[in-house]
């Protein structure tokens, strides 16, 4: 009877570390993954930065263009009235 009782104990023993080692396994996966998702989050608040950026240039840049067009055609219509008169005096 001790050989079966000796046997059960191993056997209880074995199933104990099975059972630490399928934990420490799940804890460290777990781990792993609230690692990944932290990077994953901080990545994405990047990029969320970044588009808000590109999108306030776009803006600036398309600012800039329609200054840029308005003082040309403030250059144009100088340039015609000079012409005109140009050729009215010559």
């Amino acid at each position: 009877m001790s050989a079966l009782g000796s046997t059960g104990d191993d056997w209880v023993g074995v199933l104990a570390a099975a059972g630490i080692f399928a934990v420490l396994i799940v804890i460290v996966w777990q781990v792993a993954a609230t690692w990944r998702a932290r990077l994953a989050a901080a990545r994405e608040k990047q990029y969320q930065e970044l588009a808000e950026k590109c999108a306030r240039l776009l803006e600036e840049n398309a600012e800039l263009q329609r200054r840029t067009v308005a003082e040309l055609l403030q250059v144009r219509e100088a340039t015609s009235a000079m012409e005109k008169m140009m050729r009215e005096v010559g």
